[in-house]
């Protein structure tokens, strides 16, 4: 090798190792992806004399990131299967091409990470004298390429992160929305269990004592849909019914608008299963109106199961309700009322066989007199024990009322 061609190869690579040095300077110093992008394409097209070159990366699908002195547009182009089929260097005359334009390139260069396949460069040189670097160009792609793939697992951590602080604020926010103290006395005592099947659901359950001291509300819903758009449609909800149920003691005005608010907030998109019984101390009757929910099971006294239906359909469907009836059952002094939702007795176990409404009321009879705390939790651990420790597919919520107005 004369002195010439040994000057020329040392400035060769002393070429390679400037570009090296400023590719790793700039992932150190946390470049933009376009940045690197657009240092890399400098580096072979000034430093290393390169006269077209494409480079494909696997994103969503295979894109162009970098492109220079070719008459294709690459940008417009998609990889044909014998392009992404390449897994070592190879001529491009000596493949059989089914996308033609890639022949004005001569060299394909699969650049890998651990056996995974990153991007390709197809590369030309300004003259057939010179020869390609290929192993430094599949080097620096790679070093490349692997920093920008940190950087979005990284921006991807972040972003994933910052979701479950929203969550959680969101699930602090949605808690605020259940009554924060429930009654616990001689004459009424109430306790609930709320279980969302994501980080916050669509279900809601409510205690309302109203501006006439000698009653009370008790309601539940279920939202259709989970997550985020249900829970914020149950909060809107929950505001209105906060704001007209306290001096309305008629469930008919109070479901009437409701309904109202929900088809105009809405927009007949999503609907809402909702039951409301007003209870009143002194004529020791409860009103209730049942709109399209899983009927709440009554026991006056005694271990018997009465299903309250009595009401209308779902709100948020129709307005005005094509229908509404009020409900009332009358001289109750002491009595249980069970409250939930259908993710209760739509829990599945293994076999694809639900809870199912029979196996509640059978459970509700057997533990009458139990308390209500122990009642809700060896409830929750009949339901685990059928699931067979299944995950909840839905938000799970009930509510247990206990009335002892027989002294009045």
């Amino acid at each position: 090798m004369d002195q010439n061609s040994l000057q020329t190869k040392f400035f060769q690579k002393e070429l390679e190792v400037n570009a090296l040095m400023e590719i790793t300077q700039a992932v150190n110093n946390n470049l933009p992806e376009e940045d690197l992008y657009k240092i890399f394409e400098f580096t072979l097209r000034a430093n290393l004399q390169m006269e077209k070159l494409s480079l494909f990366v696997m994103e969503e699908d295979w894109e162009c990131k970098v492109q220079f002195g070719t008459s294709q547009d690459f940008t417009q182009v998609k990889m044909g299967q014998t392009c992404l089929s390449a897994r070592k260097i190879t001529y491009i005359d000596q493949m059989d091409l089914d996308v033609s334009c890639f022949e004005e390139f001569e060299i394909i260069i699969p650049v890998l990470h651990k056996d995974r396949l990153l991007a390709f460069v197809f590369v030309k040189s300004k003259g057939p004298e010179i020869n390609v670097d290929t192993t430094f160009i599949q080097a620096l792609s790679n070093i490349m390429l692997v920093a920008i793939e940190n950087k979005r697992l990284a921006r991807k951590q972040l972003e994933q992160q910052a979701l479950q602080r929203d969550m959680e604020i969101a699930k602090n926010v949605q808690n605020y929305l259940f009554p924060k103290d429930l009654p616990n006395n001689d004459k009424i005592h109430i306790e609930a269990y709320y279980q969302p099947c994501r980080t916050v659901g669509g279900d809601y359950y409510d205690y309302i004592t109203l501006e006439q001291d000698d009653q009370f509300v008790v309601c539940i819903a279920d939202v259709s849909g989970k997550g985020i758009p249900a829970a914020i449609l149950m909060s809107n909800f929950q505001a209105v019914l906060r704001t007209i149920s306290r001096t309305a003691d008629n469930p008919v005005s109070v479901v009437n608008e409701l309904n109202y608010h929900l088809c105009k907030n809405a927009n007949r998109e999503n609907f809402i299963t909702f039951f409301l019984a007003v209870y009143d101390y002194k004529k020791k009757d409860l009103r209730y109106i049942n709109a399209g929910h899983n009927p709440p099971l009554l026991m006056n006294g005694k271990p018997e199961v009465e299903k309250l239906k009595v009401g209308t359909t779902v709100l948020g469907a129709f307005e005005p309700l094509p229908f509404i009836e009020m409900g009332r059952v009358e001289n109750l002094d002491k009595f249980s009322l069970f409250l939930f939702t259908d993710g209760l007795t739509e829990t599945f176990n293994k076999a694809e066989e639900e809870f199912g409404s029979e196996r509640l009321e059978e459970f509700l009879q057997a533990n009458y007199n139990t308390p209500l705390s122990e009642l809700h939790s060896k409830l929750l651990a009949e339901l685990y024990n059928f699931s067979e420790e299944r995950n909840f597919t839905d938000d799970l919520t009930f509510l247990s009322c206990r009335v002892n107005n027989a002294s009045v």
